[in-house]
C-alpha cells in the first residue's frame, strides 16, 4: 500500500477526474459552471482517458448519461452547476430512477462557508433528489473523495441499478490533499437458491398457460441470450415490459410481443390469462400493467414468479406466489439447469406469435404519408445493431409496433414518458457506438424540448438521422383532451418551425418528406451526407395512434354525452 508520503498533492477537482477515471468511466456529459471549476481542471488531465461531452442544457446532458448508462451497463456521468443547472438536470435523473438506469450525478454546490444562508444558486440536495435517487450525499471533505465516488459507483450498479447524486462545495473542490485513488468498483449481485429455482421448475411444469414477461435494467447481453435459448427450448411464449422490447430478439418464435402502452389485445387477454406469470426484471408498474389491470392488486390471480435484482421491489405492489431476489446473469445462469416439457403450451406459443405477426403488418392511416410503411421500411433496412432512440408521445407508437429490435441495447427510450428524450439519447449513443447507425424518432413537440442538443451532435460529428414526426400539435394530450373535452381545444397547438432548414442552420443535413414515396430516397441522402441529419416527416393530424384517429375518438367522446 502507498504511503502518504508517497502521494502528491492534488486539488479536489483532479482527485475526482482520476476517481473516474480508475472507475472506468470514459465519457461525462454535462453544462460547465464555474462551481466546480477544479473538476474542468482536472478534466484536462485526463483528457486522453475521459471526454467531457459539452451540452447545450441540462435536461439534454441528462437523458445522455442515461442513455450511456442503458447502453453501456456502467453509470452515465452528468456533471451539472448548482440551483439552475441541478433543476434542469433533474428530469434524466428521475428518468433514470424509473427506468433503473445506473447513473452518476456530481453537481457543483456552493462553498461550505456560505452553507444554509441561501446563498446565490443555493439548494439542498439531499431534499431536493431524495426520492428519485438511491443516494443523495455531500463530499464535505477533500480527502474523502475516492472513498464517495466509490461508494456512488457500488451503489449505482448493485441491486435494482439507479441513479446517485454528490454535492460538491466549491471551497472542498479547491482544496488540497494527498490521497490514494480507489480500485474500479465491483458490481454485486445476488444470486437465486436451489430451492427458489426448484420451486419454479415445479410451477412452471405444472402449469398449462405459462408466460415470461422480461424488463428492467442491469442485463448482460449474454444473459439476455441465454433468457432467449432457454424460454425458446422450454417452448415458452414470452414478451418484454414497455420500452425493454431489445431484451428479447423480436424474431424469435418465442416472441409475442411488448406489453406495454397501446398493447396488442389479444397479447394483454393472454397475460390476463395465464396460469402461471415469470416475471425477469420488470417492476410491473402502470405501463406494463396497462394501469394495473392486467395483474389483480395486490394478490393476481396468475401464480406469479417474481425475479428483481432489488429486494424491495418484490411485494411492493404485488404479492408472488414465489419471490426471488437475484441479479439478472446470476438468474440465468441457474436457468441452465431447469429443464421443461413444453408440450402442453407449445401451440399456444405458436398462436401467441401468430397474433403478433398480425399485429406488426402496417395498418393505414389518413393523409399522403403512411407512417407505418416508413417505420416498416426502416425495420427492413436498418442493420440489425442499429439503435432507435425515442422519446415520448403518440409518435413512438408506430416504432414499439412495427420496429422489431434485433439485438441487446437496440432501443433507448424513458419508461416515465418523459418527453425530449430522443436526439440526446441518439447523441449519446452514437458517441458510445460510432460505428453503428442511430436514428433518433421524434415527435414535433417532443423534439423542440431538447432539439437544442443537434448543435452538440454537429460540435462532435455524432452523425445520428432524426426524424420528426410533425402533426403540429402535442399529440398525445390532444387525444386525451378529445376524449374528455370533445370539440374544446385549448393548450395543444402548436406552430413549428422548417425543421430542415434548423438542421441546415447547425451545418447538418435536412430534408422535409410529405408523401411516403419521399422517404426512402430521403432518408439515403441523409445516411450519405455522413452528418447530422433531420427528416421532418408531416402527418396528418387525424393519424393520431396507430389503431384509430383524433375524428373518431371525438365522436365516441361526444356520443357517450361528455
Amino acid at each position: 500500500m502507498m504511503q502518504q508520503q508517497d502521494l502528491k498533492l492534488r486539488h479536489g477537482g483532479k482527485i475526482l477526474a482520476q476517481a473516474l477515471v480508475g472507475h472506468g468511466a470514459k465519457m461525462a456529459f454535462g453544462v460547465p459552471g464555474e462551481s466546480y471549476l477544479p473538476v474542468l481542471d482536472g478534466f484536462y488531465d485526463v483528457r486522453d482517458q475521459l471526454q467531457f461531452i459539452v451540452c447545450r442544457q441540462e435536461g439534454g446532458a441528462s437523458y445522455m448519461a442515461d442513455a450511456w448508462g442503458k447502453l453501456t451497463g456502467e453509470p452515465g456521468i452528468l456533471f451539472v452547476t448548482r440551483g439552475p443547472g441541478a433543476t434542469n438536470g433533474a428530469v434524466g435523473v428521475h428518468t433514470a430512477f424509473q427506468d433503473s438506469t445506473p447513473m452518476v450525478v456530481f453537481i457543483g454546490q456552493v462553498g461550505n462557508d456560505f452553507a444554509e444562508r441561501e446563498a446565490f444558486q443555493e439548494i439542498d440536495y439531499r431534499r431536493m433528489y431524495g426520492q428519485m435517487s438511491k443516494w443523495v450525499a455531500q463530499i464535505d471533505r477533500v480527502e474523502r473523495i475516492p472513498e464517495y465516488v466509490s461508494h456512488a459507483f457500488h451503489t449505482a450498479t448493485a441491486g435494482r441499478p439507479g441513479p446517485v447524486v454528490l454535492a460538491l462545495p466549491e471551497d472542498m473542490l479547491f482544496s488540497e490533499a494527498a490521497v490514494a485513488d480507489a480500485p474500479h468498483y465491483k458490481r454485486a449481485g445476488a444470486a437465486p437458491s436451489a430451492r427458489d429455482m426448484q420451486a419454479m421448475q415445479d410451477m412452471l411444469q405444472s402449469a398449462q398457460r405459462p408466460f415470461v414477461l422480461v424488463g428492467g435494467g442491469g442485463w448482460t447481453r449474454a444473459a439476455c441470450d441465454g433468457l432467449r435459448a432457454w424460454v425458446e427450448a422450454s417452448a415458452l411464449p414470452a414478451g418484454t415490459s414497455f420500452r425493454c422490447q431489445d431484451l428479447f430478439d423480436n424474431r424469435s418464435p418465442s416472441y409475442a410481443g411488448d406489453v406495454g402502452i397501446g398493447i396488442n389485445p389479444k397479447l394483454a387477454q393472454r397475460v390476463k390469462e395465464a396460469d402461471v406469470l415469470l416475471v425477469i426484471g420488470a417492476r410491473l408498474g402502470e405501463m406494463t400493467t396497462s394501469g394495473y389491470s392486467l395483474l389483480e392488486v395486490p394478490v393476481p390471480s396468475q401464480k406469479l414468479i417474481h425475479v428483481h435484482a432489488g429486494a424491495e421491489e418484490l411485494g411492493r405492489v404485488y404479492q408472488a406466489a414465489l419471490p426471488i431476489n437475484s441479479g439478472y446473469p446470476q438468474f440465468v445462469e441457474a436457468l441452465t439447469r431447469v429443464d421443461l416439457d413444453g408440450s402442453a403450451w407449445r401451440e399456444r406459443t405458436r398462436a401467441a406469435r401468430a397474433d403478433y405477426e398480425t399485429w406488426t403488418q402496417p395498418q393505414p392511416i389518413p393523409g399522403r404519408l403512411q407512417y407505418a410503411e416508413v417505420v416498416k421500411w426502416l425495420d427492413g433496412k436498418l442493420p440489425e445493431d442499429a439503435i432507435v432512440s425515442g422519446g415520448a408521445g403518440n409518435f413512438s407508437g408506430w416504432v414499439h409496433r412495427y420496429v422489431r429490435c434485433k439485438g441487446f441495447r437496440t432501443r433507448l427510450g424513458p419508461t416515465n414518458g418523459s418527453m425530449g428524450y430522443g436526439l440526446p439519447g441518439a447523441v449519446a449513443a452514437q458517441l458510445a457506438a460510432p460505428q453503428r447507425t442511430v436514428i433518433a424518432v421524434c415527435g414535433d413537440g417532443d423534439f423542440l424540448m431538447n432539439g437544442q442538443e443537434f448543435a452538440t451532435a454537429a460540435q462532435y460529428g455524432a452523425a445520428v438521422i432524426a426524424l420528426v414526426v410533425n402533426n403540429g400539435m402535442y399529440g398525445t394530450i390532444r387525444m386525451h383532451q378529445e376524449r374528455e373535452y370533445p370539440e374544446r381545444v385549448s393548450g395543444t397547438e402548436l406552430k413549428n418551425p422548417d425543421f430542415a432548414a434548423y438542421a441546415r442552420a447547425f451545418g447538418g443535413h435536412g430534408e422535409l418528406v410529405e408523401e411516403t414515396a419521399q422517404f426512402a430516397p430521403a432518408f439515403e441522402r441523409a445516411r450519405a451526407s455522413g452528418k447530422p441529419a433531420i427528416i421532418e416527416l408531416r402527418i396528418d393530424p387525424e393519424a393520431i395512434t396507430t389503431s384509430t384517429t383524433l375524428s373518431k375518438i371525438r365522436a365516441q367522446a361526444l356520443k357517450s354525452g361528455r
